[in-house]
Parts: structure tokens; sequence; C-alpha cells
């Protein structure tokens, strides 16, 4: 009898050695971090794959560097670096987040999970650096949620779809919350 067993994924250090091995740049780099954690405290409260969910945070943006001046190839990229290395539904989230280029419409909980978190962490990582300290752990949540509502602060940050946590269950203030504690958990890694 054969039995048929899911792509066994990648480890976190492998990952980690991709991520370095594809990106340059220490705040993309940075940035996939904050990903990364954001999704697995998402996959906790959630009830998830915590490492399956933080593996496609750290993963995301991995060829950021190679399509910044091809956004329509951004994700598709990293989807065919990762084939046979992740699971479909890595891929899919992945190429989900740039659904605008890749027509991967976001439709699971990880995909728009993951969308949520990459315009997150920008924004978490803004607030920081408007605090006198520019350390994490001086902003309040407070801080946080009146950045998220004041739209003129941070516009990259796309607030539709840092809302899209709504669509997984949890509410916004929730999800800044949540964002906020994962990311401050690894500010020493930061810088922040």
């Amino acid at each position: 009898m054969y039995i048929l067993h899911q792509i066994d994924m990648i480890s976190r250090e492998e990952s980690f050695k991709l991520l370095n091995k594809y990106l340059k740049n220490e705040n993309l780099i940075k940035h996939s971090l904050a990903v990364e954690a954001i999704l697995k405290e998402m996959a906790k409260k959630l009830g998830e794959d915590e490492e399956l969910w933080a593996l496609t945070g750290l993963l995301h943006d991995l060829d950021y560097e190679y399509a910044k001046e091809n956004p329509e190839k951004h994700a598709t990229l990293t989807a065919q670096i990762l084939e046979g290395l992740v699971s479909k539904d890595v891929v899919n989230a992945i190429k989900s987040h740039n659904y605008q280029h890749t027509m991967q419409t976001p439709e699971t909980s990880l995909d728009k999970s993951l969308i949520a978190a990459d315009a997150v962490s920008g924004l978490v990582i803004a607030t920081a650096l408007i605090v006198p300290s520019k350390k994490l752990s001086n902003v309040e949540l407070k801080t946080l949620i009146n950045k998220f509502k004041d739209i003129s602060f941070a516009k990259g940050c796309n607030r539709k779809k840092i809302a899209l946590c709504t669509d997984v269950g949890m509410e916004i203030d929730r999800f800044l919350e949540l964002s906020l504690h994962a990311i401050k958990r690894i500010s020493d890694t930061l810088g922040l």
C-alpha cells in the first residue's frame, strides 16, 4: 500500500538561508522577519499551523529585489523558487499577496492574513520610528490605533489590506495589538 504524503516543508533555518540568498537589503529582511512573527502569532490565535504560517511570512517577499522594476512578476518568481520546497498553501498565499498582478484571489485565512500582516508591519515600524526613543518597547497600543486611523500617517500602509484581518475573525484593534506584541518580541533582531 502506498501512502501519499504532503510535501515536507523546508526548515526555518533553510528558509532563512534562502531569504538571505535572494534579499540583500537589510530592511527587506527585517520586514520579512516582522511578517513572520505576526503570522506565527496569528496562527497561534486562530488554531492554525504556526510553522506553515510563519514560513509563509518569512518567504513572502523572496523575489522583491528581482521584481521591483516589474511588479507583475512579484510573487510569481517566489512561487517558482519555492516549487517543491513548500506546500501549495504557502505558494498560493504568497501569490495572493500580489493578487493585483498574479490573479491569485485571496481565499483562505492564510492568504488574507498574509496580506494584512504584510501591510500592518509597515504601520507598526513607522509608529516606532516617530516615538522619541525610536523603540518598539515604547509604542503603546493606543498610539498604534490612532496612527491606523490617521490616514495621513504612513500613507503607504494600505488600511484596507490591514482590515482583511476581519475576514479571518479578528477585530482590527485586536489585530493591531497582536501585531505590535509579535513585533516587539523580535525588536532586538530588528534593531528597534
